[in-house]
């Protein structure tokens, strides 16, 4: 594992159009050179993230977008929010190809599988499949090629063996907002609403480490991997970003570290490739990508 780098800490470029929050933001896949975002004005925004022009907006949704998931293609994206329906878009048109119905409230996470072949979200009235174990909302959702793993606001963290037919129930204890498995699904980070952080064994429900230090009570604060998988990285409800070794989970530089945003960060994502490079975005109604100030553009 490679040790642990400086996190970049200067805005390369700001994405501001969004009126209102922006509840959620996803790199598209390949080269990543472009970011797609949701807000609570309805909206997904689709922007070149190297030099932070909008390239297109899809309307459509008649309540506020929480969650996008971008094919592994790139042609085309689900979205879900307050409409209680799943919306599946073709990019190069910017229109819905279709719509899903059938849930009861808010889809607060919606998940492609890796070759967009099945689309995954809490509740669906015709599924493949209903996995009805949470007693509270579904917060977050990972699709592998065998597992698929939830987590919850009753506390659970619970993981579905798709080949086996099992399930097994990790009670963390509190609201749990987002998981992120490492590459090998080994380890899961998960993000609860007690301010911690914690990263647990996926097989055996044990927890490795804990980040902490951060402010996470209230609202979705989505935690990610560094590039390399060598640190934790997290925004917090102060406009801070926090970045943790992964290993001894100590605090890197600044500590604290500086408020970057004005409101709450709700998301954040490391770049897939760039290794100086990620995104944050928040309910100021911005993303800001950051790099370190020698990367290109």
């Amino acid at each position: 594992m490679p040790a642990p780098t400086q996190l970049a800490r200067t805005v390369h470029v700001s994405l501001e159009g969004h009126k209102g929050p922006v509840n959620v933001a996803r790199y598209a896949k390949g080269s990543a050179k472009y970011i797609l975002t949701g807000g609570q004005d309805r909206t997904v925004r689709l922007w070149n993230a190297g030099h932070g022009a909008e390239i297109k907006a899809f309307v459509a949704h008649g309540y506020e977008v929480l969650s996008i998931s971008v094919s592994h293609d790139n042609a085309k994206f689900a979205s879900s929010g307050g409409d209680r329906s799943v919306f599946l878009w073709d990019v190069a048109t910017g229109v819905t190809t279709r719509r899903i119905a059938g849930h009861m409230g808010k889809i607060y996470t919606v998940e492609f599988n890796d070759d967009a072949t099945v689309v995954a979200s809490a509740i669906n009235r015709q599924p493949i499949q209903v996995l009805d174990d949470a007693r509270d909302a579904v917060q977050t959702l990972y699709v592998g090629s065998t597992t698929i793993i939830t987590g919850s606001v009753d506390g659970h963290v619970r993981t579905y063996d798709l080949r086996k037919g099992e399930l097994r129930s990790d009670f963390i204890g509190h609201p749990v907002t987002s998981v992120v498995p490492t590459q090998d699904e080994q380890t899961i980070l998960v993000t609860t609403l007690d301010s911690h952080i914690r990263l647990m064994d996926a097989s055996a429900g044990k927890m490795l480490n804990e980040f902490t230090g951060h402010s996470n009570t209230s609202y979705r604060c989505r935690a990610c991997f560094g590039h390399g998988e060598a640190n934790v990285i997290c925004g917090d409800e102060n406009g801070r970003i926090w970045a943790w070794d992964l290993l001894d989970a100590k605090v890197l530089p600044p500590n604290p570290p500086p408020n970057v945003h004005q409101k709450v960060v709700t998301w954040t994502e490391q770049h897939p490739t760039d290794a100086s490079e990620f995104f944050t975005s928040s309910a100021d109604g911005t993303v800001k990508v950051w790099r370190h100030p020698d990367t290109g553009a």
